[in-house]
């Protein structure tokens, strides 16, 4: 039983045009995961965080920690399928 997972992150607040999406780059980056940073036309962004269920829960704690760019008021997630992405989009 494999325990990688796949996590969707909405992060809503100030988080465009502040650096969030490469923030979350960096974070996953140094977690080892694969996924995505998206900035979305309602102002939030989305990050699909894939890998160890440790590690993406690691990366998840610190969206909204003291080291987060901009101001983020609310993170929702919710777990999907694993899709076997490789490497890290920043869209």
């Amino acid at each position: 039983m494999s325990d990688r997972v796949r996590v969707v992150a909405l992060v809503s607040g100030q988080v465009q045009g502040v650096g969030y999406r490469w923030f979350v780059r960096s974070l996953a980056h140094e977690a080892g995961l694969t996924g995505s940073a998206e900035n979305l036309a309602d102002g939030r962004v989305e990050a699909v965080l894939e890998g160890p269920a440790d590690a993406v829960r690691h990366v998840l704690t610190a969206l909204d920690g003291p080291r987060a760019p901009g101001t983020v008021e609310r993170v929702e997630t919710r777990v999907e399928p694993v899709q076997g992405v490789r490497g890290f989009t920043t869209l």
